[in-house]
């Protein structure tokens, strides 16, 4: 076990530790471009982040990213409680087609809604049959919106699904001995003890959401800035590493509170189980 665990650490320390460190280092770096060789500790890139413009693209993220994770979880909550309740076989295959298409590059998968939205897409063309469009589905907030939602919705069905499979059934058989209805064993007893499912979703769509810079580009056409699309172009384009660290810096503490925030409640609920 010792082994084991020495192994964790060093994996750890070299892919975890060591990165986060380097970008705090290169987060007080006052000179612009790449590299170490002529650091100056400053916190300039912080106070530049302060600027109203980022700001505004911060918002626009988190706003974007709270948004397709409540989606997720409208959609998902119900998708994951009713593959539950099916025949195993069923349950078995329903669940296999919301992971094979992550076996798919993320890449290739924001491209497909290329050709479903393009003003020349498979929707259109759909439209056109009945005299309707062409529509401008492309390049909008929606059509971000759309892609997050689509490459996220695996990451909160899994979750709800995997601690509802698991679930005591004689808690819910107790329920109805007990006199209470479909709705009310849904609302006493499935929905309080899916709440870890519930907030691991949460947290598993929200996190890659408010960072994603792909679907923004693709399905944004480079008109919509998100924070990673900010940190991207700081690193690619203009080469102000210093200042993409910074950024990193800022969304690092924004994920860490969110984390803060879902584990507490995890606690609440791990502890009311124990009672």
């Amino acid at each position: 076990m010792k082994k084991y665990s020495y192994m964790y650490l060093f994996w750890t320390i070299i892919f975890i530790l060591f990165p986060l460190i380097l970008i705090l280092i290169y987060s007080f770096n006052g000179n612009v471009g790449p590299g170490l060789g002529n650091y100056s500790f400053s916190l300039d890139n912080y106070k530049s982040f302060l600027d109203p413009l980022y700001i505004n693209i911060l918002i626009t993220s988190l706003w974007l990213s709270l948004l397709s994770t409540l989606l997720c979880l409208i959609i998902g909550y119900p998708i994951a409680y009713i593959i539950s309740r099916m025949p195993a076989k069923k349950r078995n295959s329903l669940i296999l087609l919301f992971v094979i298409p992550m076996w798919m590059n993320f890449l290739l998968r924001t491209y497909a809604w290329l050709t479903l939205l393009g003003n020349n897409g498979l929707l259109n063309k759909f439209f056109a049959i009945f005299g309707l469009g062409p529509f401008n589905l492309m390049y909008n907030y929606k059509a971000v919106l759309l892609g997050m939602i689509y490459n996220f919705l695996p990451f909160m069905v899994l979750p709800i699904y995997s601690v509802i499979i698991k679930m005591d059934k004689n808690l819910i058989d107790a329920a109805k001995d007990l006199g209470a209805d479909d709705k009310k064993v849904f609302l006493k007893v499935i929905l309080p003890l899916s709440k870890s499912g519930i907030y691991t979703g949460i947290t598993m769509v929200f996190i890659p959401a408010i960072s994603t810079f792909v679907i923004s580009n693709l399905l944004g056409g480079n008109k919509f800035y998100l924070i990673g699309n900010l940190i991207e172009q700081q690193f690619t384009f203009t080469g102000n590493w210093g200042f993409g660290s910074a950024i990193s810096i800022y969304l690092i503490i924004i994920m860490l509170i969110f984390l803060a925030i879902t584990g507490f409640d995890l606690k609440k609920i791990r502890g009311l189980r124990l009672k």
